[in-house]
């Protein structure tokens, strides 16, 4: 078995290639042969993101990872997160607290002020690891973004990484996408290449043989695998949510859940509904701009990271989510609002110093008594404790959170069903429909989730352990992936980079 490398890492030829997969694979294999993993991602734009043990953000992507790799997350696997407020602006967190908001121009001129975070915590790593697998982020052939890179070449260079360039060959064009991105790189940029890995190939792969040696041909470097489409692989998402997107699950219409999520466009930690996506009782319902939300057993409203925003957009679509709501509540239906979604549940949101926006307040939904302010100090924690619901025995619950906001209410008609240390984290309206609550995660905890899925109207509740789904998808992957992967030719491939530093 050949040993992991100190430093490696994975670029795509464009966003959603497989550099969060095929990390997360390596990780894996590299941990089982016995060494000690970490993942790294210098600069990640997304809005799913985790809490590590020590109150910081990052990516949900890297926290992921590093279940993989069998460690703990921390803030030094993604030093740099963006999460976008507006087609213009993002949210800059540096080694897991918000410095604030930029621009695209200001980020792009504060980025070598972020590459002293980006190096200092890479160090830390390789000094606290046998090896550290790194993911790029979009493209390195997105030439407009060189200068002051962090997170592709730039980075790279810095550190004189050696590099994997992957394509997805299922969008077509897969030997362009290589050679063109190749062709779009500085000399030293490309000869950090040690070779490509192909992903998401459906078919014999004879047909595919003399498109591999033309391309190596052409190129001088060596393709290091050719990696099968897994039908049905779920993992974590890292950002984008795929409206369109089927798992392989046969639901009983006589035994099923119904449950409508609204995905409004700033939505964030949209993985809040994995667990839900998997559980064979649910039929779970995306509904994006201009689509007409169906009769539903339960509404969730997710996090947002544009609360304000996000509200207006949601009250202003040609379905109209408010009549519906009434609607869905005057017939008995569940709704639960999480972290921008329960604050959306009251009777106004206000943002006094712009924190997510323009300076102001928005009028809410009005089904729960709270008011919020959002502040610019972030709450950041993971969380565990007690959910309580009517008729229903205790069970423990856990979960994150990350929100701007501050929620009051003086009213006495809501009731504490969720609490940590005596202290009441979650809300249910007076009529028992209406749940509102800060933490993240709520449907990830086996128990709570099917107690919550019985509050919704499910009887006979079967639920599967979802953290044992999501070590199952990640084991598949890391064994498709090591008996696709050539892992002698990468060995030489790392061996003869070494050999020409020197």
């Amino acid at each position: 078995m050949t040993s992991a490398p100190q430093q490696l890492m994975i670029q795509g030829t464009t966003s959603d290639a497989g550099k969060s997969t095929l990390v997360c694979a390596l990780g894996r294999i590299y941990a089982k042969r016995g060494a000690r993993v970490a993942p790294f991602k210098p600069q990640n734009m997304a809005l799913n993101s985790a809490v590590t043990a020590d109150g910081g953000e990052i990516g949900r992507a890297q926290a992921l990872q590093a279940v993989a790799c069998s460690v703990e997350p921390t803030t030094d696997m993604n030093p740099v997160l963006l999460k976008p407020t507006s087609d213009m602006g993002s949210q800059v967190i540096i080694h897991g607290k918000a410095i604030g908001n930029l621009g695209a121009v200001a980020y792009h001129d504060y980025k070598q002020t972020a590459m002293q975070a980006v190096l200092q915590s890479f160090q830390r790593l390789k000094d606290s690891y046998d090896a550290v697998i790194v993911e790029g982020a979009g493209s390195p052939a997105e030439v407009n973004l060189r200068a002051n890179d962090i997170a592709n070449m730039g980075f790279a260079e810095a550190v004189d990484c050696p590099v994997i360039l992957v394509a997805d060959i299922d969008r077509g064009g897969v030997f362009a996408h290589l050679v063109g991105t190749l062709d779009c790189l500085s000399e030293s940029e490309r000869e950090r290449v040690i070779g490509f890995v192909i992903n998401r190939f459906r078919g014999d792969i004879k047909l595919l043989e003399s498109g591999l040696d033309w391309l190596e041909q052409k190129t001088g470097k060596p393709v290091l695998g050719v990696l099968p489409y897994l039908h049905g692989l779920y993992l974590d998402g890292e950002d984008a949510l795929n409206l369109e997107q089927h798992l392989d699950k046969q639901i009983d219409p006589q035994q099923k859940l119904t449950v409508v999520v609204p995905v409004y466009p700033r939505i964030s930690n949209h993985t809040d509904f994995d667990a839900l996506r998997v559980h064979p009782q649910v039929d779970l319902k995306l509904i994006g701009p201009d689509q007409t939300p169906p009769p539903c057993d339960l509404v969730i409203l997710p996090g947002s990271k544009n609360t304000r925003a996000d509200l207006t957009w949601l009250l202003n679509q040609s379905a109209d989510w408010q009549q519906y709501l009434n609607k869905h509540l005057r017939y008995g239906g569940k709704l639960i609002g999480i972290c921008g979604g329960f604050q959306m549940l009251g009777k106004d949101v206000s943002d006094p110093d712009g924190i997510e926006g323009v300076a102001g307040d928005t009028t809410a939904l009005g089904y729960l008594p709270i008011t919020t302010e959002l502040q610019p100090e972030k709450t950041l924690k993971q969380v565990s404790g007690t959910l309580s619901l009517p008729d229903q025995p205790d069970v423990k619950i856990q979960g994150y959170e990350i929100h701007a906001g501050i929620s009051f209410s003086d009213n006495a008609e809501l009731n504490s069903v969720i609490k940590s240390d005596n202290l009441p984290c979650g809300f249910l309206s007076e009529d028992q429909q209406i749940l509102g609550t800060y933490w993240h995660g709520l449907f990830d905890t086996r128990e709570a989730l099917e107690q919550l899925l019985h509050w919704a109207g499910l009887s006979g509740v079967e639920t599967p352990d979802f953290n044992a789904i999501r070590e199952q998808q990640i084991e598949r992957l890391a064994h498709s992936t090591e008996e696709a992967l050539d892992f002698d030719k990468l060995q030489s491939a790392l061996e003869q980079f070494q050999q020409n530093r020197l």
